[in-house]
């Protein structure tokens, strides 16, 4: 029961989007509404407005870490462990996928996933995001770097701590992150998806 409760919580403090409340703040259009239609930082650097991309970066990242690290500081006491962190991961990780605050309409989780990895630990956060800012660098395709990201990141963890329950968390999280991502690899593999930075018009 416990562990229900701290997943709630955890799917509660997931389901704040930076990228609405963000832009509603700033006065930008609501991030649905054009580009991609996602609610992600990405999308939001197509307004031209970088102070609040990266806001919504950090927000969203935030959030994640957050969850994660509430359960890991406070949940021992109350009889929570890996199992109940795993569950946690995935919770907040499902809030920002389908935002209860937000019509279940939600991101891809990109910048959540980031937060997540380095709650759980830090060294495995960043040589995840290292791989993402590789790819990125290199190709300027923000899907593509984090499709790259989320395969690497249960190889990862099990180099670094083996196999454990928290590592089934790491993979169902990337694999709702790739599958959150199916729209983006059609148009890579049509060569249409948008780089990094690339402005659409707000709709």
């Amino acid at each position: 029961m416990v562990n229900l409760i701290f997943a709630v919580v955890a799917y509660m403090i997931g389901s704040v989007s930076f990228a609405v409340v963000v832009s509603k703040l700033m006065g930008l259009p609501d991030p649905h509404s054009y580009g991609s239609g996602n609610p992600g930082a990405t999308n939001v650097l197509r307004t031209g407005n970088k102070k609040a991309a990266i806001l919504t970066l950090i927000g969203d990242g935030a959030k994640g870490w957050l969850a994660v690290w509430l359960a890991q500081r406070f949940g021992p006491a109350y009889g929570v462990q890996d199992a109940g962190i795993a569950l946690v991961a995935v919770a907040v990780f499902l809030g920002h996928l389908f935002p209860v605050f937000h019509r279940f309409a939600g991101g891809k989780g990109v910048a959540t996933a980031a937060g997540i990895l380095l709650a759980i630990d830090p060294i495995l956060g960043l040589a995840t995001l290292a791989t993402w800012l590789i790819i990125a660098f290199f190709f300027r395709y923000s899907s593509l770097a984090a499709l790259v990201s989320a395969i690497f990141a249960p190889f990862f963890h099990v180099l670094m701590s083996g196999v454990d329950i928290v590592t089934g968390a790491i993979f169902v999280i990337s694999v709702l992150l790739i599958v959150r991502h199916r729209a983006n690899i059609a148009k890579l593999l049509s060569g249409k998806e948008s780089r990094i930075g690339e402005k659409k018009k707000p709709g």
